[in-house]
C-alpha cells in the first residue's frame, strides 16, 4: 500500500483576541530565541501595544460624547457606573502597555524568553499564550503555591 505524502500546513491563525494572530512555527533545529522568534515576539507585542492604544482612544472619545448630565438619578447612577467600569478597564490596559514596554526593553536587551528566577527558557509556547511572562512555568507555579500560603 503506497504511502500517502503529508500535506505540509502552515500555521493558522487561532482563535485569539489579537486579530490575524499566526503561532510561531520554529524550524527544526532552531536554536531558542533566534532572531525569527526575537522579531516575531516583537511584532507580535508593538501590535498587541497598537491595538490598546487605540482602544483608549476610542474610550476617551466615547466618554466625551457619551457624557451627559441626565435628570433622572438612576440615569445618571447607571452612566457612571458604566464609566467607572471603563475606567477601571483601561487603567488594567494602561498597566499592561507598561508591561508591554518593559518586555519589549527586555527583547532589546535580549533578555526576552529566559526565567528572571532560575534562568532556563521560559518556552514558546508558554511565550505564545502570555507574551510578558517573565517567569518559567515551574518558578511561576512556585510563586503562587507561596502567595496563597502567605496570604490565603
Amino acid at each position: 500500500m503506497p504511502v500517502k505524502a503529508r500535506k505540509k500546513t502552515t500555521p493558522k491563525a487561532i482563535d485569539s483576541p489579537f486579530k490575524n494572530y499566526t503561532p510561531y512555527q520554529p524550524k527544526k533545529a532552531e536554536t531558542y530565541m533566534s532572531e525569527r522568534q526575537q522579531a516575531h515576539f516583537r511584532v507580535f507585542l508593538l501590535q498587541w501595544r497598537q491595538e490598546l492604544m487605540e482602544e483608549v482612544d476610542r474610550t476617551v472619545h466615547h466618554m466625551r460624547d457619551e457624557a451627559a448630565n441626565f435628570p433622572d438619578p438612576a440615569d445618571r447612577a447607571t452612566q457612571e457606573e458604566e464609566f467607572s467600569i471603563e475606567l477601571r478597564t483601561r487603567d488594567r490596559e494602561r498597566k499592561l502597555i507598561k508591561k508591554i514596554d518593559r518586555t519589549i526593553e527586555r527583547l532589546d536587551l535580549e533578555d526576552y524568553g529566559y526565567c528572571d528566577t532560575c534562568g532556563v527558557e521560559i518556552g514558546l509556547r508558554r511565550l505564545e499564550a502570555r507574551p510578558t511572562a517573565t517567569q518559567c512555568v515551574d518558578c511561576k507555579s512556585l510563586d503562587e503555591i507561596k502567595e496563597k500560603q502567605l496570604h490565603g
